[in-house]
């Protein structure tokens, strides 16, 4: 078995990420880790400890230095970042109980459904038909979504990011995660990088990081740095099991960990790669006048390339149903833009938060868009997968 197990490592290990996608296929995601990753993880296995640990944090200290920020926490999960990264900041006072965070109308479900958890007020708005985010100067704190790869330029005097599809996106320079108060990340199996489940908080204030490391594990003062002064204030509790901060246990796992610290080194040429997909397609699907809208970068930002929106004209006899599955007939994988419109989902009317405005933009993507995969490991074949299959299902229909 012993055997077995070294012979399936070391034949895994030889396959590069960048080389895994099938040229016939275009799916939603493909592995971006390799041997390095699973040998770590199998190392972690062997030393008997699999709970938190060093390696997650020196995937911490790594992912820090990655977006430009002073401290990272890691949790289990992107959707945990958002909730341990909201439950904080009303802890530390920079967000009052019940108070108005707005956020775009088009997102993942967890974006808001964090907000409500976090006992905030979510309001929804129209996002920018171009860069599909939330855009302008905006007076109450935003919790912007990077839609996709796509950096939202939203401007708020409290700004706080959902980067978990945005890793190595940017804007003037500056990677997401680092542009306002606190950003959360995912790394969950599609995403760019991956620890199988995982997610992970960024910020370079002290005490939003002090209470996001108690409110990820139970509450307790364990995991804090500034541990003394609740220790010397509360003499007759046992400092071992004493609890601060309303928590959770969302930790990350050293397993992950083990993956996590290999996947950093990866994100800079993953990203080229998905940027360069991202422009060609673009280029590439414009040239062919079809009655859709893709998404080019915006200038002075960086797009990461999480996945590939597409937008149908209003007045297209081809329906969203019908292409995706033409599109899918060529194996080729789609799904809804994230979300779509919040406020379009069932749960929304037994919620606690309001749209504000007209959203035209936000039911547009809910009625007509949808998206295709994007990968470190699609190269120009993948291109060509896609435009032609694009091409075909239109001349169908003429």
């Amino acid at each position: 078995m012993k055997q077995d197990i070294q012979d399936l490592v070391a034949k895994y290990g030889a396959k590069d990420p960048l080389t895994l996608a099938d040229p016939s296929r275009l799916p939603l995601a493909v592995p971006s880790f390799g041997g390095a990753e699973i040998e770590e993880a199998i190392a972690s296995l062997l030393t008997g400890w699999i709970t938190m640990g060093k390696k997650v944090a020196q995937f911490e200290q790594l992912w820090a230095q990655e977006v430009g920020t002073k401290y990272a926490v890691a949790v289990n999960s992107g959707s945990s970042a958002l909730l341990v990264m909201l439950c904080a900041l009303v802890e530390c006072g920079y967000l009052q109980p019940k108070q108005e965070v707005l956020l775009p109308a088009v997102g993942w479900s967890t974006s808001m459904f964090s907000v409500i958890q976090a006992g905030l007020t979510p309001v929804l708005v129209d996002i920018d038909p171009h860069s599909l985010c939330i855009e302008g100067v905006r007076e109450r704190p935003v919790l912007a979504i990077h839609l996709l790869g796509c950096p939202s330029r939203v401007q708020t005097p409290l700004l706080l990011e959902d980067a978990c599809g945005a890793h190595g996106a940017q804007i003037a320079g500056k990677k997401v995660g680092g542009l306002g108060k606190c950003g959360a990340f995912s790394f969950f199996f599609s995403h760019h990088l991956t620890t199988g489940e995982g997610g992970m908080i960024t910020t370079s204030d002290e005490n939003l990081y002090q209470a996001c490391r108690s409110i990820r594990a139970h509450g307790w003062v364990r995991d804090r740095s500034d541990r003394q002064k609740f220790i010397a204030d509360h003499p007759k509790i046992d400092e071992r099991f004493l609890f601060v901060s309303q928590g959770y246990n969302l930790r990350m796992t050293d397993i992950a960990g083990a993956f996590g610290i290999h996947q950093v080194g990866r994100l800079d040429e993953f990203v080229a790669r998905r940027r360069r997909n991202h422009l060609n397609w673009c280029e590439r699907i414009q040239s062919l006048s079809l009655p859709l809208n893709v998404f080019p970068e915006i200038q002075g930002t960086k797009h990461s390339g999480f996945a590939f929106p597409i937008l149908l004209h209003e007045d297209t006899k081809l329906s969203r149903k019908e292409l995706c599955s033409f599109l899918e007939s060529r194996n080729i994988q789609t799904r809804p833009i994230s979300g779509s419109n919040l406020s379009k989902q069932p749960i929304f009317a037994q919620i606690p938060g309001f749209v504000e405005g007209e959203t035209p933009v936000a039911d547009a993507i809910h009625e007509r868009g949808f998206f295709v995969g994007q990968s470190h490991a699609f190269g120009e074949v993948h291109g060509e997968l896609l435009t032609n299959a694009l091409q075909d299902a239109f001349s169908a229909r003429k």
